[in-house]
């Protein structure tokens, strides 16, 4: 039995062979609806959903951009340069991709229903019992399975669950979000803005801050630096996703969404001239918590399991959240294959979660080190950074780089890293 989540796919259909049960996803949504914006699908990612037959659903509504670019907030200047085409499919075997989440939630609850997977909408889980396992829903109906899958999110019900620890479930980052949309047929109309889509590419203006911060604060009383904004194309290149980053550590439940278009407009005053332009022509916008969530030493209880955000939230900085999730139910569905009947659930899990603990912990901090590293103030360190990507922009050779998505190491611990991979080295060291 399963909650929905795009990691509980391949998990699903392996459930079928391993157990002899048919899968079963449930969702607390009266309806299996599109929502959101964009979201990115790194090679880590793209290649387990290619695996899994993703490649015809997602065809018609992916953009592989062709590099990222980093730019100073002021200016606009490339500071740091990622080549993603042909670099990521050469190195890594897979391409990477940015997609509008609608599109991506779509492409995948298609191809569930394709391999026999049941969704059933207006069900929300309100307990778990570990010794069935066995759920109970809102509704008071109860299901047992031979497994249950939780991917209940941020404010997971499971967790609980499993986690026995008391500790809260994820830690306010004092950052948040502006998430909009601009046509982009709006920004083709005027010829300063037009050149962001000559090519797909994402791009990312780094850090707002001002000379002197001892002084000067923003319209919001806060000190001006540690922002950064993000764009790039989706939905078959109809619209213009922004992410726009920014300090705020106040309760979520005390904003005023009405306010937003206006407080975002002011947070990013004095940017790039074309930024601001791009930004005045957001028409709707919501503004979201970034949190990250506190690593567990165990995702399991009996035949229960937790994955997905509900075990491991992340900030956004690595753009890794849904592939991390993705990876998630690729490992646990190659976990189960090494089984062959509901008595090898405990092992298949134990494996899995030994695997994926150390995985999804490397991605959070490396999520937490962006946040470090996009942010410098005006200075010393910010100089320092700036410096040490500048090689890339040239074309010249480097050996590192405080762009994660250039270092060679990181490239290779985070893209190239193969989820079913590393489960099968798991299962043979555990052999006797």
């Amino acid at each position: 039995m399963f909650r929905p989540h795009r990691d509980c796919l391949r998990a699903s259909a392996e459930a079928r062979r391993s157990t002899n049960s048919p899968p079963l996803v449930l969702t607390k949504a009266n309806h299996v609806r599109q929502v959101g914006a964009g979201i990115q699908i790194p090679s880590n990612s793209t290649r387990l959903l290619s695996r899994l037959g993703l490649d015809p659903y997602l065809k018609e509504y992916v953009t592989e951009p062709e590099f990222i670019s980093f730019r100073r907030w002021q200016s606009g200047g490339v500071i740091g340069l990622t080549r993603l085409v042909p670099n990521f499919r050469e190195q890594f075997g897979s391409p990477y991709y940015v997609i509008h989440r609608a599109n991506f939630h779509s492409a995948l609850h298609k191809r569930a229903l394709d391999l026999g997977v049941t969704v059933k909408v207006a069900s929300r889980v309100v307990r778990y019992n570990v010794e069935g396992p066995r759920i109970v829903l809102a509704n008071g109906e109860t299901a047992s399975a031979d497994l249950i899958v939780a991917a209940d999110g941020v404010k997971s019900v499971a967790r609980g669950t499993v986690d026995k620890s008391g500790k809260p479930s994820f830690e306010k980052t004092g950052f948040a979000a502006y998430r909009a949309t601009v046509d982009v047929e709006r920004i083709k109309e005027d010829p300063e803005l037009s050149w962001l889509l000559e090519k797909p590419a994402l791009n990312i203006w780094l850090a707002q801050v001002w000379k002197d911060l001892r002084n000067r604060t923003d319209p919001f009383g806060r000190i001006g630096d540690q922002r950064h904004v993000m764009t790039y194309t989706i939905g078959a290149g109809k619209f213009f996703n922004m992410v726009l980053s920014h300090p705020d550590d106040s309760d979520p439940s005390t904003w005023d969404q009405e306010n937003t278009l206006s407080d975002m407009r002011r947070e990013f005053q004095g940017w790039d001239r074309r930024l601001e332009k791009i930004i005045g022509l957001i028409e709707e916008s919501i503004k979201w918590p970034l949190i990250s969530g506190v690593p567990l030493s165990r995702w399991v209880n009996g035949k229960v399991l937790i994955l997905g955000d509900a075990a491991h939230a992340m900030l956004p900085y690595m753009s890794q959240g849904a592939a991390v999730a993705v990876e998630d139910g690729a490992a646990l569905a190659r976990s189960l294959s090494k089984i062959e009947n509901a008595a090898g659930i405990p092992k298949a899990f134990r494996i899995f979660e030994q695997v994926r603990i150390k995985r999804a912990g490397m991605m959070q901090e490396a999520s937490l080190l962006n946040g470090k590293l996009w942010h410098f103030a005006d200075g010393p360190l910010q100089e320092a950074r700036d410096a040490a990507m500048k090689p890339e922009t040239i074309g010249l050779p480097f050996s590192h780089s405080p762009n994660q998505w250039s270092d060679p190491s990181t490239q290779l611990w985070c893209y190239g890293y193969d989820a079913e991979q590393e489960i099968d080295r798991a299962w043979t060291k555990s052999e006797p």
